[in-house]
């Protein structure tokens, strides 16, 4: 993988793409079809805008991308964000958003710091998507059962109880019919019925009993004319400049790190062209902004649709332009049939996907890896505040964890045949120096003193600390025996190296993220 050059791709005959791309492009439209159109729902937006973001960024970043397999479009991490956006701004403005954001994607990818991205922790970002996958079920269970979502996470939970016992009647059926095919599309024995995409099967299926049953239930409403349908940005009027520019920076840096995550995730999944991340994070800004401009949503890659795209066959980039081709003749041509699609029944694809966003594997491996605790603060914040709130306490947590881990020296001293042996091992850091100091403080002046330094990770301040007192206690009459810490110093800048400039060692690799299991999850 690669972050910046030319990702070594070689140039697909027209054979091989009508062999292996043109199926798969049709396996990644019919996943990605009904998926942009409830995206949109979530997000309270158009259902075109959803539709023109999976077209813009089929096209755009299929054609430009650093990432050949990878499937750009609306995504449902974002969902919630959007709809606090255009429940503040509007949805002109906050299409303006989008395109601004787009900018400053571009001009990140443009000075090369794709990769700074990658340091935010998998648990805020797991953290961030269990968050918007509760919020998304809490709000789309309320239309599953025939009512309306509520303002917040707390009034959907209070409204809940109410709405279950004031059933409306075809909607709700619709609404639980699509969520029981898609539970039970999971469980279906691989075979020639599984490859056929459960959403497509759930949407079509709940469709199709809608229109037997004669159902008086809100549809889908798309114009005949679908130029007519795209909406123009508008800029923010009076005060609102500071809301826009929160929303600008939001989306730009969560769809930075959605992206690059999944192309990371996306590399991993198969043996051609590796990842160019600088590349990428280009022509996802460029996707953006051209979306928000055309009145589109927000746009990232998607690890499960370039998943689909992967296990369908393809091969080059020319799948996800070819899926975007698709879509964008659905549009223009067969738009008419969503008329078709009640709204319960993307209410009840969406609660499925808000589920998935819960990845029960992700948090086992977090509990595994001690990270529990910062993925659970992240939801917390995200369900209970909102989602900037919630990245935030997030990043704190996970920030307060690293130098709790940087704290954990442990110094072990015991007395034998009159000398005091100290082994002091683990995280000899600033954060640690305190207990380090108040070990050596209980060892008498002018005692023999052995000293075995096994840490794993050493900074300035740990060994001016320890250096500082060996020369105290010398020149009080004791004698320290302690391997030159120079030695140990020069151990951890190899251990440090290739990474140079370090402050101190790394940590142990049990502390090492696998991107692979902690990638991006759920149906998107």
């Amino acid at each position: 993988m690669t972050s910046g050059g030319k990702a070594a791709e070689a140039r697909p005959s027209l054979k091989e793409i009508l062999a292996s791309d043109l199926p798969a492009s049709l396996v990644v439209f019919l996943v990605a079809l009904p998926l942009c159109m409830g995206i949109a729902l979530a997000s309270g937006a158009p259902i075109m805008a959803g539709l023109i973001a999976g077209v813009v960024g089929g096209l755009v970043v299929g054609l430009m991308g650093g990432v050949p397999l990878l499937v750009s479009g609306p995504a449902a991490g974002l969902a919630v964000m959007v709809f606090g956006f255009i429940q503040e701004l509007g949805f002109a403005v906050t299409c303006a958003a989008v395109a601004v954001a787009g900018l400053v994607q571009v001009a990140l990818g443009a000075l090369k710091v794709a990769r700074s991205a990658l340091a935010i922790s998998p648990a805020v970002i797991h953290g961030m998507l269990a968050g918007i996958g509760i919020l998304i079920v809490l709000g789309q269970v309320h239309i599953v059962l025939g009512g309306s979502p509520q303002s917040n996470a707390w009034n959907n939970l209070k409204e809940l109880p109410g709405q279950i016992a004031d059933l409306h009647g075809p909607a709700t059926l619709l609404g639980l019919l699509t969520l029981g095919i898609l539970i039970a599309w999971q469980f279906l024995p691989n075979g020639r019925l599984k490859k056929v995409p459960g959403p497509l099967v759930a949407v079509v299926g709940g469709s199709a009993v809608a229109a037997l049953l004669s159902a008086n239930v809100a549809r889908v409403q798309l114009s005949a004319d679908a130029l007519s349908a795209i909406r123009l940005p508008s800029l923010p009027e009076g005060g609102a400049w500071g809301a826009f520019f929160v929303a600008v920076l939001s989306l730009a840096l969560v769809a930075s790190a959605e992206s690059l995550l999944s192309a990371v995730a996306t590399d991993k999944l198969h043996t051609g062209a590796r990842a160019n991340l600088d590349r990428e994070l280009l022509a996802q800004g460029l996707a953006n902004t051209l979306s928000g401009l055309a009145g589109g949503l927000p746009i990232t890659g998607v690890i499960v649709r370039s998943a689909a795209n992967i296990n369908a066959g393809a091969k080059t980039r020319w799948s996800a332009v070819l899926h975007a081709v698709w879509m964008l003749a659905f549009i223009t041509l067969l738009g008419g049939l969503a008329s078709f699609v009640p709204l319960t029944v993307l209410a009840g694809l969406l609660v499925h996907v808000g589920l998935k966003l819960v990845n029960l594997a992700h948090i086992r491996e977090l509990r595994h890896r001690g990270e529990l605790p910062v993925y659970l603060i992240t939801v917390a914040g995200v369900v209970g505040i909102n989602l900037l709130a919630g990245i935030g306490l997030g990043l704190g947590a996970a920030i307060l964890r690293l130098l709790w881990q940087l704290g954990q020296v442990r110094v072990e001293s015991h007395v034998e045949n009159g000398v005091h042996q100290v082994c002091i091992s683990g995280a000899l850091t600033f954060v640690g120096v305190p207990k380090l100091s108040t070990a050596l403080a209980t060892i008498p002046s002018g005692s023999k003193v052995e000293v075995d330094v096994a840490v794993n990770t050493l900074d300035h301040s740990g060994f001016e600390a320890l250096e500082s007192w060996a020369d105290t206690h010398r020149k009080t009459g004791g004698i320290v025996n302690m391997e030159p810490l120079e030695d140990v110093w020069k151990r951890r800048d190899t251990r440090a190296a290739p990474a140079t400039g370090a402050a101190a060692a790394p940590l142990p690799s049990s502390s090492v993220h696998h991107v692979s299991s902690l990638a991006p999850g759920g149906v998107q």
